[in-house]
């Protein structure tokens, strides 16, 4: 009897903590779903607010595109600028004018001279014929090239290096400028120089003008919150003084400075693509006279979901701040 007795009582033990698990995973099932409503019903009323007063949201819409703007259509600038100097970036190659009195079959001498060297990775020869041909293609004064008797172009010998120096000059070049069948050697790789030096110009400037940009869209959105909150502050102590906690006061000035940033950042991501759209053509005749060998490319729909998610991050953020003060300096005592 002793044994039955004592599994009753284990059994009796038991059952009130069987039984407190479902009414606990109801509550905190409960208190989820309240939770996701207060957000959906904040989400959409928050958007109908803005909705309600469309010059200001607009205004406010428009500073914060036309702030957010300016940047994306530096570094799309940038981007472009970085895709058309590749191939002047990458050269290494320099090249070599022969001194006019250097007859083919010397210069072809000279060209087999250098590509026997173990730091030359190859020699390019152009004859003057070649040369003559090339600049009456490119330039179109064919006829006017017809008129003379001599060709005056010198031969050109286009050495490529078989290690990349970086940003120095290779031994080769200061015994070309020294040799006497030489009359100049241009190196490409000064324009390297300019060029990143150009480039990295411009990403720090862009850097630059995203941060106070990116200030200044957080003040726009915390000051037209920081409104809001002023027109119902009244609403705002009789919550409080019912006992709404601070996430639940906070909550509809967070989502408008969402819904600020989104629409901002999608003004952005048009007047991108319009001033894209206006350029495009114009840019396309210019680089296609200089004979270019790239595309243009613009913003992907995956840059502008960034900027999208980034901007409300920023409207977010603004929001954030100028309620939590008002939340701290303007707390009712009770």
């Amino acid at each position: 009897m002793a044994k039955p007795l004592k599994q009753s009582n284990r059994l009796r033990e038991a059952a009130p903590t069987n039984q407190s698990l479902p009414r606990e995973r109801r509550a905190l099932r409960s208190r989820w779903n309240a939770w996701i409503r207060q957000h959906r019903q904040s989400f959409h009323a928050s958007l109908g607010r803005l909705l309600a007063r469309p010059w200001s949201t607009a205004l406010t819409v428009l500073v914060m595109g036309i702030a957010l703007a300016l940047p994306l259509l530096l570094f799309v600038l940038l981007d472009n600028a970085r895709a058309l100097s590749g191939g002047l970036r990458e050269a290494r190659e320099f090249t070599v004018f022969l001194a006019t009195a250097q007859s083919a079959d010397s210069a072809r001498e000279f060209a087999d001279e250098l590509g026997k060297r173990g730091d030359v990775l190859g020699v390019d020869l152009r004859t003057p014929e070649q040369g003559l041909a090339e600049f009456r293609q490119l330039s179109g004064f064919s006829e006017a090239l017809d008129v003379l008797e001599d060709n005056p172009l010198p031969s050109v010998l286009v050495v490529t290096p078989r290690l990349d120096t970086g940003n120095g000059e290779p031994p080769l070049l200061a015994e070309l400028k020294a040799d006497a069948r030489v009359d100049m050697v241009q190196y490409d790789a000064e324009w390297r120089k300019r060029l990143s030096a150009l480039l990295g110009f411009g990403e720090r400037a862009m850097l630059a003008l995203m941060v106070l940009l990116g200030l200044a869209t957080l003040l726009v959105v915390g000051n037209t919150v920081r409104m809001d909150i002023q027109t119902r502050a009244e609403e705002i102590a009789v919550v409080q003084l019912m006992g709404a906690s601070d996430g639940f006061v906070r909550r509809p000035f967070l989502y408008a400075g969402f819904w600020y940033g989104v629409l901002g950042g999608v003004l952005a991501v048009l007047a991108v693509g319009i001033v894209e759209i206006v350029v495009r053509a114009p840019l396309l005749e210019l680089l296609a006279s200089y004979q270019n060998r790239f595309s243009l490319h613009g913003f992907g729909w995956r840059d502008a979901m960034m900027v999208i998610a980034a901007s409300a991050v920023l409207g977010w953020l603004g929001a954030w701040i100028v309620s939590t003060r008002h939340l701290f300096a303007g707390r009712p005592q009770r």
